[in-house]
This record gives C-alpha cells, sequence and structure tokens, in this order.
C-alpha cells in the first residue's frame, strides 16, 4: 500500500515525479498554478492531481501560501547561492582594481553568474517564475523571497559595475548589472511564448557582455566563464534533457 506519510493511504498511484509526497505535491501545484492561476487552484485540486487527501496535503503545508511560498524560492536559491560566492571572489581577487584590464578579468564573473542563473531559471519542469508577476507573490507574506530575488539583483548590479570600465549611464554605474539581471528574467517570458532553447541562457549571458563592451572578448569570456563554475564546483542542468521532461 502507498504512503504520504504514517497511516496516510493514497486516493490512487501517483504518476508524479518527485521522491516523496512533499516532492509530488510541489509538482502538481507548479503545474495548476502555471497552467490554471494561482487564485483558481485550490488545495483540494492539488491533491487531487497527487491522488492524495486533502487532509494529506495539509500534513505537508498548512496552505496554499507555504506552497507557492517555497516553489518561488526554489526559482533564486541556486542563482543566489552561486552569485554569493562569484562575488566573494570578486572582493577577494587583486584583480579588481578599477582599471580597464580588471574589468576583463571580472566580465566572466557576470557572465557565469547569468548563465548559471538562467540555467536553473529554464531548467524546471514548469515554468515558475511566471508566477513573479502575481500580486500575492509582491506581498509581505514573501518577504523572504523578495529578500533573496533582491539580493541576487544586488549582486548582479555590483559585478556588472566591476566589468565595465566605462559606464555607459554615469548617473548609474550599476545599471549594466541591472540589465544582465533583467535580460536573465526574459527568460520566463520565452519560456511562456514557447520560443526558449538549450542555448537561450548562453545567448541571454552573452547578451550582457553586449552591453557591458566585451562583444569582442566574448570567446574567452565563455571559456572563463564555464572554468569558473567548474572552479565552484556546480554543473549546468542539461536543458535538452529537462525540455524532455516537461
Amino acid at each position: 500500500m502507498n504512503l504520504t506519510g504514517p497511516g496516510r493511504p493514497r486516493v490512487r498511484q501517483s504518476t508524479r515525479p518527485g521522491a516523496t509526497a512533499r516532492e509530488e505535491i510541489l509538482d502538481a501545484a507548479a503545474e495548476l498554478f502555471t497552467t490554471q492561476g494561482y487564485a483558481t487552484t485550490s488545495t483540494r485540486a492539488i491533491a487531487d492531481a497527487v491522488g492524495v487527501r486533502q487532509s494529506s496535503l495539509y500534513h505537508h503545508f498548512a496552505t496554499k501560501d507555504d506552497i507557492l511560498e517555497e516553489l518561488l524560492a526554489g526559482t533564486v536559491s541556486e542563482g543566489l547561492a552561486f552569485a554569493r560566492e562569484v562575488a566573494d571572489l570578486s572582493d577577494t581577487d587583486r584583480s579588481d582594481t578599477g582599471h580597464p584590464a580588471a574589468a576583463v578579468a571580472a566580465a566572466p564573473r557576470l557572465h557565469a553568474v547569468a548563465l548559471f542563473d538562467g540555467a536553473h531559471l529554464c531548467s524546471g519542469r514548469w515554468n515558475i517564475g511566471v508566477l513573479y508577476h502575481l500580486p500575492e507573490a509582491r506581498s509581505e507574506r514573501f518577504g523572504s523571497f523578495l529578500q533573496d530575488r533582491e539580493e541576487l539583483r544586488g549582486l548582479y548590479r555590483r559585478l556588472g559595475a566591476a566589468a565595465v570600465p566605462v559606464p555607459l549611464w554615469e548617473g548609474d554605474p550599476l545599471h549594466h548589472g541591472e540589465l544582465a539581471f533583467r535580460l536573465v528574467e526574459s527568460l520566463v517570458g520565452l519560456r511562456a511564448d514557447g520560443q526558449a532553447t538549450p542555448s537561450s541562457p548562453l545567448q541571454v549571458a552573452d547578451a550582457a557582455m553586449v552591453l557591458c563592451g566585451a562583444a569582442e572578448l566574448l570567446p574567452s569570456i565563455r571559456v572563463q566563464s564555464l572554468a569558473l563554475i567548474d572552479r565552484l564546483g556546480r554543473r549546468l542542468p542539461d536543458l535538452a534533457e529537462a525540455a524532455g521532461r516537461s
């Protein structure tokens, strides 16, 4: 007999991916929230999609907001953790001196963050990033997610400033990183329109370098970017495989 927890038999066998009932609930909620809408999706509908009783769902999540909170957090957690490590390298690396040659060394860092973050944003089975635009997602209830996303945005801005020797916009030298951040989040729209490909995160990271005035250095930047990802013990998700799962 399949159980969702101690003494909790399933209504039916689940076909959802996930090693635990909690993961299956998150997968079902992600599908329903992104395809039918958050407001119109009930916890009963989520439980039915998993094949568990509604009371069993509440064993894992007390409210629908708790489910949304975990889904939103998952869209930024990997990128933020990586960006923090890259920013720490920028703080300790002596090449960041403000000299144009230092900016060349800094550009692969921004590229690596954009590539890694974008790849993870595209790797999920469901396009959870579309939920960023929910009015509910902007409320204080989701303050932890909003704080993490704002920290990630700030790291992009900092890395962008280091990558550009002469800012195009003197009044806002951090705007290059801001544009890189927005370019990465544009992958959400590409996925929604069915236009995202396994190459899209790399294309977005490359576009960020063009905005930083480093177009001629792209071949070298790509090599250094991938080396940095590997150096920090990370692996890019297989987006071709991810596309096949969706």
